[in-house]
């Protein structure tokens, strides 16, 4: 026991004095005519009281889930408390807790006088003891007081002075609680918020923190272990402190449980005689502690925390939405699919392993919601040291799938061209739009060195024999064509090719980027080959918005957000619009079958970057582009089904004059088109509509066959040939 300040014995002998005067009045007025000045005058009401003792505002831990509701993702708290119904606790745990600290809890009217003197007096005349005379209903009304969110740290700490003011405030908010709510009302909050040590507010955390159990589940020796733990936490903790001492402790619990007649003497005997067996549970608190540890949650779990500063919703502030969340009890149900997530970590670690500087960040949406289903990089979320001279890995905090905090992102070179092609579709540009694409195209903005022809920009072909010749949008997507989109965006003009794709939600992190297009995107003519900085997040996101057929949907990580009182807030609904018509997306998604092995609806694919997705994806309909930027410093690809819409970029988020090399392109390919293959696995297929006549046009000579490169399903030639004879006759 702790032992008594010359100031703490002083106020106890001023309070027993004014203690003592009330006893005595008890004594001498009738029973109901003391009720009757306590009620109306001496000990106050319930209107009287403090917000927080009316509503109660206790702070709760917040939960993550996965997209099913039950996988836990990680909690967030300052405080480590979960509120439970009264219901939901052992009754054998009620009793202990009335047993020790409140043995006449269910006959006082919050304030027990006659426990008080006798404490207060045993305080005073012998020295080195402590008694406590407050109730439960009192110390559930310090509790509350001491971690108030809604006062300032000085009043909070006034909650627990020891002045006579304090303490007859605490008896009049005790009495007044009592005339409005029962006593099973007051338990349930006073366990609720009672510190059990270890970091453990209420019951439903410390039965977690000690038995790794719900409160329902706990045993009679187990409820009065914790029940011994509420006089002095830290002190008793079998955890932190003393594990005899809270043996002893334990059994005198059982003994005050056999004396108030909770459970017989044999019953306590038998508890006494049991071992101390702890089972304890850290509490994952944040986004560098997700459950079980797993790779890549972490990265989710942090681009929906600044999702969440984001929400007005949650506060007016940044400060203020952070403290909803670490203390606002809400339960966050993510789009996080743990099946996606795995495949998507399992293929991003294939390809780079965890202490290799080189990345790839993959990112997985759905079309038609925005919800953001997984994202995965080669990299631990944490706050370790990394040996020296390693910048950013094997561990980081840096979102490099998402972007943002200083992360621009990465060039993902010919992905851009769907851009181009959607914004010529958008002008009135058919599929059938040809050019006799050259090796090199002399353009009309002004270069120098190597890309230079004369003073201007002349970009070219990565592999002629393949490229060059006369190209539609179907084979110039498909064989990735350099000089065909340039010419293509100098038609329709770069600024559109820009506005494009700021309308499908890529952001211009890097100031440089951001200054072209905002004062230069009419000469930014090399933005069709991926020269702008992007992340896979937004790359997804792009193109499942043509998956989408033409549905822009914000990236969004939450599916519902519940408070503790069960209402649901208006956040995480998809935020959709459509950005563009139908028929244009569904033109670029039929140019985009080309590049994945697959064939268009009118038979015009004739070869493509990564014909191994149609293989790997069974003939199931997909579309998609590849992209290497300038020395194939980064490649990346992005595949989409009516489903799901997946991007990975490899690069080195550290070093961007350390090249990739072209030899990965290959296994980034195959990354995601496996886990697009676990993404769409068990749903039906689906099958991409056909574009309007309008947007395909008339192809102007004959499509060129490749047998090897080009691997239609089977019994898709003759459906095609069908559908242009038709098409051919009006």
């Amino acid at each position: 026991m702790a032992t008594p300040t010359p100031l703490s014995r002083l106020f106890t002998v001023v309070l027993a004095g004014v203690l003592a005067g009330l006893v005595l009045a008890v004594v001498a007025l009738p029973g109901n005519l003391l009720l009757g000045l306590a009620a109306q005058s001496a000990l106050g009401n319930y209107a009287s009281l403090p917000d927080a003792l009316r509503t109660p505002a206790t702070p709760q831990r917040s939960y993550l889930y996965a997209n099913d509701g039950k996988t836990l993702i990680t909690t967030f708290y300052d405080i480590n408390r979960t509120d439970v119904a009264l219901v939901e606790i052992a009754p054998v745990m009620r009793q202990a807790i009335v047993a020790i600290e409140d043995r006449r809890f269910y006959d006082h009217d919050g304030v027990d006088l006659r426990g008080m003197l006798r404490a207060l007096v045993t305080n005073v005349t012998e020295g080195g003891t402590e008694q406590g005379g407050s109730t439960l209903t009192m110390q559930y009304v310090r509790n509350v007081l001491k971690t108030d969110p809604s006062r300032t740290a000085e009043e909070r700490n006034a909650a627990t002075e020891q002045t006579v003011v304090r303490k007859i405030q605490e008896i009049r908010y005790a009495n007044a609680l009592e005339q409005r709510l029962g006593k099973d009302e007051i338990l349930n909050r006073y366990l609720n918020i009672a510190y059990f040590g270890s970091g453990a507010y209420g019951i439903a955390a410390a039965s977690q923190r000690y038995f790794s159990k719900t409160p329902a589940e706990l045993t009679l020796a187990e409820s009065a272990l914790l029940a011994g733990l509420v006089q002095s936490p830290e002190a008793y903790s079998p955890i932190d402190g003393d594990a005899e001492a809270a043996l002893d402790r334990r059994g005198y619990v059982l003994d005050a449980m056999a004396q108030t007649g909770a459970v017989t003497g044999e019953q306590a005997a038998q508890a006494k005689a049991e071992e101390l067996t702890l089972e304890p549970r850290e509490q994952a608190n944040g986004c560098a502690a997700t459950a079980g540890g797993s790779d890549g949650w972490g990265f989710f779990c942090d681009y929906l925390r600044r999702w969440w500063l984001d929400q007005p919703e949650f506060g007016a502030t940044v400060d203020e939405r952070e403290q909803a969340l670490r203390r606002g009890g809400y339960t966050v149900v993510t789009t996080l699919d743990p099946q996606v997530q795995a495949t998507a970590q399992e293929q991003a670690t294939e390809v780079y392993g965890y202490d290799n500087p080189r990345a790839l960040p993959i990112a997985a949406v759905e079309p038609g919601t925005g919800r953001v289903l997984a994202m995965a990089v080669n990299r631990h979320y944490s706050l370790d040291a990394n040996p020296d001279g390693q910048v950013n890995y094997p561990h980081t905090v840096n979102p490099l799938v998402s972007g943002g905090g200083g992360v621009a992102g990465y060039q993902a070179g010919s992905t851009f061209k769907l851009f181009t092609m959607l914004a010529a579709l958008e002008s009135g540009r058919p599929l059938a739009t040809g050019f006799d694409a050259p090796s090199r195209l002399p353009t009309r903005y002004a270069a120098d060195g190597d890309s230079s022809c004369d003073g201007r920009w002349c970009p070219a072909n990565a592999n002629p024999d393949w490229m060059d010749g006369y190209r539609m949008m179907w084979d110039g997507f498909g064989r990735s064509v350099n000089t065909y989109f340039v010419w293509l965006a100098e038609q329709v003009g770069p600024d559109k090719v820009v506005e494009m794709a700021q309308r499908l939600g890529i952001t211009f992190r890097a100031p440089s980027d951001a200054n072209f297009a905002a004062d230069d995107a009419a000469s930014w003519g090399a933005f069709t080959l991926g020269v702008s900085a992007t992340t896979p997040l937004d790359l997804a996101n792009a193109y499942a918005t043509v998956a989408a057929e033409g549905t822009y949907c914000a990236p969004v990580p939450v599916v519902a957000v519940t408070a503790p009182d069960g209402e649901r807030l208006p956040v995480g609904d998809p935020s959709c619009r459509q950005v563009l018509d139908a028929d244009v997306a569904r033109a670029a998604t039929d140019a985009a079958r080309c590049p994945v092995g697959q064939q268009s609806a009118f038979g015009q694919c004739n070869g493509g970057t990564a014909t191994s997705v149609n293989q790997i994806l069974d003939g199931r309909p997909v579309a998609g582009k590849t992209g290497s930027s300038d020395q194939a410093a980064t490649e990346s690809f992005v595949g989409f089904t009516p489903q799901v819409a997946v991007a990975g970029i490899a690069a080195n988020p550290d070093d961007p004059t350390d090249s990739v090399g072209a030899a990965v392109q290959a296994r980034v390919i195959d990354a995601v088109a496996r886990i697009i293959d676990t993404a769409v696995d068990g749903q039906p297929e689906q099958a991409f509509a056909a574009p309007s006549r309008e947007l395909v046009g008339t192809p102007r000579r004959p499509v060129e066959r490749d047998p090897f490169e080009d691997r239609r399903p089977a019994g898709e030639d003759l459906l095609s040939d069908l559908r242009r004879w038709f098409q051919d006759r009006g």
